[in-house]
Formats: C-alpha cells, structure tokens, sequence
C-alpha cells in the first residue's frame, strides 16, 4: 500500500507546485501590464511601481480577468489613453508569455 500512498502524495506536491506556479505567473503578469498601462499613461517610475502593484491588487476582487480588464481599460480611458478591450486582452496575453518566460529563467 506504501506505494500508492507514495504516489499520491508525489500527485499532491505536484499540483501544489504547479498551482504556485500559476499564481506566481498571473502576479507577474498583472504586474508586467500594470507596467505596460503605466507607460502609456506617462507616470513616472515611482508612479508606474505604486501602478504596478495597484493592478496585482485589483486580480484579488473577483476570480478571473475581468476585474484587472476593468481596472486597465477604466485607468487608460480616464487618462484620455484611446484603448480598447481587445488590446487590453493582447496585453495580457503578451504579458502572460513574458512573465512565464521570466519565471522559468528563474528556476
């Protein structure tokens, strides 16, 4: 029976390893577009920081996208930045890639 027992807890690192990993990488993400809207807006470096980790905030409303979609597109139309959804979405996607990309250079 040990062996069963040994496999699932093998099963069980994994997944925690592996759901750390996604929320390592959707941080990032949000932080890198939070970064990415700060530089369309203009704000200076102290700003874009405080910016940056406004948007990871933001990913803690409500599970999903939508909310950090929200924050982007309302602060990027209230600073007069034309945007729309779909390229707030690219952003994300873009950033996405970037942030795994980082990640895995880390480890």
């Amino acid at each position: 029976m040990t062996t069963f027992d040994d496999r699932e807890r093998a099963f069980e690192a994994k997944f925690a390893r592996d759901e750390d990993m996604a929320f390592r990488v959707t941080a990032r993400r949000n932080r890198l577009v939070g970064q990415w809207a700060a530089a369309k807006m203009n704000l200076t470096p102290e700003e874009t920081d405080a910016y940056a980790k406004a948007v990871v905030q933001a990913d803690f409303e409500e599970a999903g996208d939508e909310d950090v979609i929200r924050k982007l597109l309302g602060d990027l139309t209230a600073a007069g930045i034309e945007t729309d959804e779909a390229q707030v979405r690219r952003a994300l996607e873009e950033q996405s890639v970037e942030a795994r990309r980082q990640l895995m250079g880390e480890v």
